[in-house]
């Protein structure tokens, strides 16, 4: 049986992505009446298996992608103000030696082969310099501080790393927890108004008579309902495509090319708080990064998925063999296929522009807009639909954006754009206020440990007091789980953020899988079931 929603929403967006909330969020702030589905949990497929990283994207720069690299990196300090809680600016270092060789093949590559033939295959440190001068002053900085170089035969950066490499450079870009991104964007477009729908997935899409008519599955009970909206976003990430062809049924030249990246963790292999850029031989490069307090974040990758969104992405073994050997080429300590504790991947949707490889792919996003089959007469005679291909997590805010000026000629009364610097749920303090916010909570909850009140603030910011709301001892918050877990946040979680599972909760919305047996995340999935099926 399907059901019928009464009046028609202004926007439709298929997909819980960052894209996805990210437009919700605007669309909802401008005036729209905004509804939002999403097939599994928020950012579940994605969004929740980036390298967590707000930043230019330095490598691109050898792609001469520099309008790409200029948007983001103005937005990451953007994005830095109006979440504190789950973001913060981070140092990298990017070790140098004059003995490298590489075989990658970018626009920058060729041009030195060209003009300088005897450095074919040299990436040289004044080469390097110019990038990170050009990183430093293309989009400005008001937080983070710009390039040094480090003698890594004195500075404690080059403890780990293996003697050969003398030099390094040191620049700035940010750390971002994704998952909560996308959460909390969901939560503040549903706090403005609109409605998000979870485990819900758009089964058909069709216009009638001047509206889209959207069909939508409780993807646990196999309810239908029918929903009716002005306009349609297609926000499916790695199945944009397949919403175009079997969901609205239309054709379309456009597509994306799935590239999977894989990542590991290991137990940390030192003990600073920066990260290190390392630089392949294949061209290729990855990160290792400091990640939740005891463990190292190793990737990514770049492969070819194929052309299905639904198999599922997973590290492959020569995947985490490939990284492993790739940062025991850097550091002094193995890294083994043994040490890895933890595995993710995700496969990313990036714009089919016709590139040799998964590396050389582009980046950046296309927005294009279909606006039914009228030929002529006035805009919006038939409902629009937005396809969004491609795009990366810290240009979210900006493609939301975008995604409005290509729609507002079928909806001339929508406001104006108002989401830079605007605080997530939580993050409404300053930028350098974390630690004056745990003192706070420890005042507050004197009960709690200081690596716990810690890890709440960084993830719930301001909220994380009413999590703890009228608890006066540890007892009161309820059952503990394991690795710090509580009865009383996995309440929050379901109430305020869309859990339904364990696994939105340890893997996704905190990373505290990683200090929890097989048996504690099965109690944890028991009484929420529990939960839920009291509450239904």
């Amino acid at each position: 049986m399907t059901a019928q929603s009464s009046s028609p929403f202004d926007l439709f967006v298929i997909g819980g992505g960052i894209n996805g909330t990210g437009i919700a969020r605007d669309a909802q702030g401008r005036g729209l009446k905004v509804c939002l589905a999403e097939m599994g949990d928020l950012g579940e497929a994605t969004s929740s298996k980036s390298t967590k990283l707000f930043h230019g994207g330095l490598r691109y720069l050898e792609f001469f992608e520099f309008d790409l690299v200029k948007k983001a990196l103005i937005e990451r300090e953007v994005l830095l103000e109006a979440m504190p809680h789950i973001s913060w600016p981070m140092r990298f270092v990017l070790p140098y030696s004059p003995d490298m060789r590489f075989e990658g093949d970018t626009p920058t590559s060729r041009l030195l082969s060209t003009v300088m033939p005897w450095m074919k295959g040299r990436r040289p440190a004044w080469l390097i310099r110019l990038g990170l001068f050009l990183y430093d002053h293309m989009g400005g900085r008001k937080y983070l501080p710009g390039t040094k170089t480090l003698d890594l035969a004195s500075a404690p950066e080059g403890k780990p790393l293996r003697s050969r490499f003398a030099k390094a450079f040191e620049y700035s870009d940010c750390w971002v927890e994704d998952s909560r991104l996308v959460v909390l964007n969901a939560r503040d477009a549903e706090q403005r108004g609109a409605r998000i729908m979870v485990r819900s997935k758009v089964v058909s899409a069709e216009r009638q008579r001047g509206l889209w008519s959207i069909t939508v599955e409780d993807v646990a009970t196999g309810q239908r309902e029918t929903v009716e909206a002005r306009g349609l976003v297609n926000a499916g990430g790695p199945w944009v495509e397949n919403v175009v062809r079997n969901t609205v049924r239309m054709n379309t030249s456009e597509g994306v090319r799935l590239v999977r990246g894989s990542h590991i963790v290991v137990p940390k292999l030192y003990d600073h708080d920066k990260a290190y850029f390392f630089q392949g031989e294949d061209g290729r490069i990855i990160f290792a990064i400091p990640y939740e307090t005891d463990f190292t974040l190793i990737g990514t990758t770049d492969k070819d998925h194929g052309n299905d969104p639904s198999v599922p992405a997973e590290c492959t073994p020569e995947e985490a063999q490939y990284l492993c050997d790739f940062a025991a080429k850097y550091f002094e300590q193995a890294v083994t296929p043994e040490d890895i504790v933890w595995t993710y991947s995700g496969v990313r949707p990036l714009y089919d522009d016709g590139a040799k490889s998964a590396t050389a792919a582009t980046r950046d996003y296309v927005l294009s807009v279909d606006a039914g089959p009228q030929t002529d007469g006035p805009v919006g005679m038939e409902p629009p639909l937005l396809n969004v291909f491609g795009g990366k997590i810290t240009t979210y805010r900006k493609l939301a954006e975008q995604a409005l000026v290509k729609l507002k000629p079928y909806f001339p009364q929508m406001g104006e754009k108002w989401t830079a610097g605007v605080a997530l749920p939580g993050g409404d303090f300053p930028v350098d206020g974390v630690p004056a916010l745990v003192a706070e909570l420890q005042g507050a909850c004197p009960f709690l440990e200081p690596a716990h009140a810690a890890r709440l603030v960084r993830a719930y910011g301001t909220e994380a007091r009413q999590i703890c709301e009228g608890a006066d001892s540890y007892a009161v918050l309820g059952r503990d789980f394991g690795g710090t877990l509580t009865e009383a946040e996995v309440r929050w979680l379901i109430d305020h953020e869309y859990a339904r599972s364990a696994d939105d909760v340890v893997w996704r919305r905190t990373k505290l899988g990683l200090r929890m047996s097989a048996e504690e995340i099965g109690a944890v999935d028991e009484w929420m079931q529990a939960v839920l099926a009291e509450a239904a």
